[in-house]
């Protein structure tokens, strides 16, 4: 019985995550919207290459992903400048 009641609370407390979440970005204007799309997307890009920058042994290879992450991280502090 014990486990039904912890389901139903964590699916509780998960549905209210996403309606917060859902919310919080309906008080965003369009342009805090887009902004945000952008940087959630940089941010994704540098995950993306940290990941494989952890794998790549070519020398090439690797210098090649470390421009990129290194042009991502100007682009993202470009873009979070207040």
């Amino acid at each position: 019985m014990a486990r039904g009641w912890e389901s139903k609370s964590i699916e509780a407390q998960q549905a209210e995550a996403i309606d917060n979440h859902s919310q919080s970005r309906k008080l965003l204007s369009p342009e805090q919207q887009a902004l945000r799309r952008q940087i959630d997307g940089l941010e994704l890009s540098r995950k993306s290459i940290l990941h494989q920058l952890e794998s790549a042994t070519n020398p090439r290879h690797r210098q090649m992903l470390e421009h990129s992450l290194a042009e991502l991280d100007r682009r993202l502090s470009e873009v979070s400048k207040p």
